[in-house]
């Protein structure tokens, strides 16, 4: 296999919907505190917000799969996949409408099914858009071109705060007692008109609409537009296609990780402002820059792993992985300078950031390696996070943020590693336990409950969910040598 550069024109298309993923997401951690205060909720029944929308991304991916099967072909195969990611964002769109009827009415019930519309849209336009950020350009570098996408989603889950805490509160200076759930409807419609263009825009795109899976059992090509590109890393043995997807334990212990996974990053942002309130006494308008450098976090980090996917020399590379972390911190500066936030308790931050580099060198571009030394990284921050108290604690629990950021991208890699023909199922599946999401902060929620755990040492959740990729980490590389697949020989001499 000749190794391909990436093809940004329609990579560069396809990354606006991670930007939009990202925006939403991480725009719900500012409405579950409002929620609480002006709906008089729990704090378990304010984490619904988070469960209603990442479950729809499982309801989603089970409707897809059942369409799937009902038609006697995968979906994405037959619509096409800019077509599946257009069709994603009308439905996306027709989620935000409901926030109007929502705010109107002050419903709780009205705001949930919104979100769950437009999660159900993010479900169709997730399953799509991963697997072809990983043929766009040489498939070996498909875990980096994640990492490059999932940057440019955390660019929308920095501002995403922001904007939404500025047209709640009115202006990002103001006091609580000045939030207007009202004022909601007009920034959720705007978004709507713009998931509209962006259908648009990607129908008549250069992007995919199109990815063979079908050409052999063993399935390490596709074609795109007619090129052959591989779905998985270099070999060193060819291995018979299995008859089920399920019989790949890549994928199906992928599915696990993938649940914790987001749900481990969701539940330790959207727990964030409750602490924050109760150990520092922190007013719930101040919180949005802290839930932001959380985001942040993760751009840093992405943007630091998605280095491997530019096509420029070692040496340019190595620079880079030192410059491209702190350029998206100040990034996370500049918007929140812009926002008028006081930025000097965020200086000290810069020192957290080296300890991501390092951990990213000694990664060497190995996905599975990568995955284990980030997840004992996560479980390392949340029990700082958990024995010590005030700022220390908010940092700690922030920077787990760092460590989250390529995790996706690594897991997705592993599990439709020499998937060949049922790539698309297991990405459907793949985004199916989104869910994680959901429910981990819903049990994180619960337990935060005085009576039981405490919002403190309810991070536990997160730990044991970082534990679980550890061993994801380790499982994974050892199925995947023994189907002949071995991200050691890649990386070894890689440049990587």
């Amino acid at each position: 296999m000749t190794n391909q550069t990436t093809k940004w024109s329609q990579f560069g298309t396809l990354i606006i919907v991670f930007f939009f993923w990202g925006f939403v997401a991480a725009s719900n951690d500012i409405l579950i505190p409002v929620f609480k205060e002006k709906l008089h909720l729990t704090q378990v029944q304010s984490q619904m917000v988070s469960f209603a929308f990442y479950v729809a991304y499982t309801i989603g991916s089970l409707i897809f799969l059942l369409i799937s099967s009902a038609i006697g072909k995968d979906l994405l195969q037959k619509i096409g996949y800019k077509n599946g990611i257009s069709l994603g964002l009308i439905i996306s769109a027709l989620g935000t409408l409901m926030f109007y009827p929502a705010a109107q009415q002050e419903s709780f019930t009205l705001f949930i099914v919104g979100l769950f519309i437009v999660g159900l849209g993010f479900s169709l336009q997730q399953t799509a858009a991963n697997p072809l950020a990983i043929i766009m350009g040489d498939p070996k570098l498909g875990s980096q071109r994640l990492s490059l996408a999932g940057g440019i989603n955390n660019f929308g889950t920095t501002i995403g705060p922001l904007v939404v805490s500025f047209a709640i509160f009115g202006s990002v200076t103001a006091s609580s007692a000045s939030a207007d759930i009202q004022s909601i409807k007009v920034p959720y419609l705007v978004l709507g008109v713009a998931f509209v263009i962006v259908a648009i825009i990607f129908r008549f795109s250069s992007v995919p609409n199109k990815i063979d899976l079908e050409a052999a059992d063993t399935s390490d090509n596709v074609e795109v537009d007619g090129s052959k590109q591989s779905l998985e890393a270099d070999t060193a043995a060819v291995v018979p296609a299995r008859r089920s997807v399920f019989a790949y334990p890549q994928l199906v212990l992928g599915m696990i990780a993938i649940f914790v996974y987001v749900g481990a990053e969701v539940s330790t942002a959207a727990n964030l402002p409750e602490f924050m309130k109760e150990h520092l006494q922190t007013p719930t308008d101040k919180i949005a820059p802290f839930v932001s450098l959380y985001w942040a976090s993760l751009m840093i980090g992405r943007w630091t792993g998605s280095v491997g996917a530019f096509d420029i020399s070692k040496g340019a590379k190595s620079i880079l992985r030192f410059l491209m972390p702190y350029i998206a911190f100040a990034v996370f500066l500049l918007v929140n300078r812009i926002a008028n936030h006081d930025i000097t308790p965020f200086y000290i931050y810069a020192l957290l950031i080296v300890g991501l580099i390092a951990c990213d060198i000694l990664s060497k571009g190995n996905p599975a390696r990568q995955l284990l030394i980030f997840s004992c990284m996560g479980m390392l921050a949340l029990l700082v996070g958990i024995f010590a108290d005030k700022m220390i604690s908010v940092y700690a629990f922030i920077c787990v943020g760092l460590f989250c950021s390529t995790l996706w991208p690594c897991i997705f890699t592993l599990s439709i590693a020499g998937l060949g023909k049922f790539t698309n199922k297991g990405s459907s599946l793949l985004i199916l336990m989104i869910m994680g999401g959901g429910f981990v902060s819903l049990l994180q929620g619960w337990l935060a409950a005085p009576e039981h755990l405490g919002i403190q040492y309810s991070y536990f959740v997160g730990v044991a969910c970082f534990a679980y990729l550890a061993f994801y980490a380790i499982r994974a590389k050892a199925a995947l040598k023994q189907q002949g697949i071995d991200y050691d020989v890649k990386t070894s001499g890689g440049g990587h």
